[in-house]
């Protein structure tokens, strides 16, 4: 094992999402926390931006400019793009040019494929990383939340994501049984564009969709008064710009089958788990992370479902990054929960 104290500073452990990528760097925590968006020149091949403001190009570019995500469903879509992401974030983060090749480790979705494995860990390479070791999103999610993952006790974690969902019982480092299936945040927002053009004949765009989302949206009814916003968007009968007003119960139902889809997989793995750990959940309940932790009464609608506890992690957005983090701080300590790396 090389000498630790040399590359002080210079380990990262990237959470490489749909939505958003993350990344940690040892001895400073997260220092770079962007969508995962890149801005091309189709005419050029040239990024013209990366992150923040490639998001606030989509939907607004001109012809010769397209708003990519390379990430979809939690795996990468478009290999080069996804690279090219990486290398940009890495070289953000190190301003010098000369660094040492950092150790870098990733977060992946536990039921993606060994080509989409080793996809991912290419990139890394390609990105500039001396080795590329691969974790688990719900055992990263599980140790970024403070869950015991080491002791020989049952611990629950939903993690939901921007593409994937992914429900895990974690025992004595390890995963015992999960389920891992590609409804996301933007699941969500998709859910509600074909809403709104169903009921209203109005045709919005992801980022309006995903802010209705989070200005209203939610799981389950909520007592006391019902939440309105205002949409705009394009009528699909005159062609027109057109506003109308939308509630949340309205909104609730846009997303009904996706949350639903969520709660069955909880259901599913519930099932599948061994009975002592199926006690040990009883007691200690289920750790809800990700983006879509923070919808609106879906704790509520856990607990209504399952009958069990149900903790929203309080950094359930940087849950996966920093589970990862602490794999970087305590490598050896922590090393049995990475995937092993097969290359030389």
């Amino acid at each position: 094992m090389t000498n630790n104290l040399a590359f002080l500073g210079r380990d990262m452990a990237v959470d490489l999402g749909t939505a958003n990528t993350l990344v940690y760097v040892r001895g400073r925590g997260i220092v770079l926390n962007e969508p995962s968006v890149v801005a091309l020149n189709s005419s050029t091949g040239k990024i013209v931006a990366v992150g923040l403001d490639a998001k606030q190009m989509i939907g607004r570019t001109p012809s010769n400019i397209t708003a990519v995500r390379p990430l979809k469903d939690g795996v990468i879509a478009d290999f080069e793009i996804t690279e090219r992401m990486l290398r940009y974030f890495i070289q953000k983060i190190h301003r010098r040019r000369h660094f040492a090749k950092p150790r870098i480790i990733v977060a992946v979705p536990s039921g993606i494929t060994s080509v989409e494995h080793r996809a991912v860990k290419e990139a890394g390479y390609q990105a500039g990383a001396r080795r590329v070791y691969i974790i688990e999103e719900p055992m990263a999610a599980a140790i970024g939340a403070g869950l015991p993952v080491h002791e020989p006790t049952g611990n629950m974690v939903v993690d939901i994501g921007g593409g994937t969902t992914e429900v895990a019982v974690i025992s004595m480092g390890g995963i015992v049984t999960s389920q891992s299936i590609r409804v996301g945040g933007d699941e969500l927002d998709q859910a509600v564009m074909t809403f709104v053009k169903k009921e209203y004949s109005l045709m919005i765009g992801e980022r309006t969709a995903e802010e209705l989302k989070v200005a209203i949206g939610s799981a389950y009814p909520t007592g006391g008064e019902e939440l309105h916003a205002e949409v705009r968007g394009r009528d699909l009968i005159s062609g027109l710009p057109k506003t109308v007003v939308m509630s949340a119960a309205d909104v609730r139902q846009a997303i009904e089958e996706p949350v639903t889809a969520i709660i069955d997989a909880v259901r599913t793995t519930l099932d599948k788990c061994p009975p002592e750990l199926s006690g040990d959940i009883m007691d200690r309940g289920i750790a809800v992370t990700g983006g879509g932790a923070l919808l609106h009464g879906l704790d509520d609608r856990l607990r209504h479902e399952t009958g069990m506890p149900i903790h929203v992690a309080e950094n359930a957005l940087d849950s996966v990054a920093v589970g990862s983090g602490t794999c970087v701080e305590n490598y050896e300590r922590l090393s049995q929960v990475l995937v092993p790396d097969r290359r030389r």
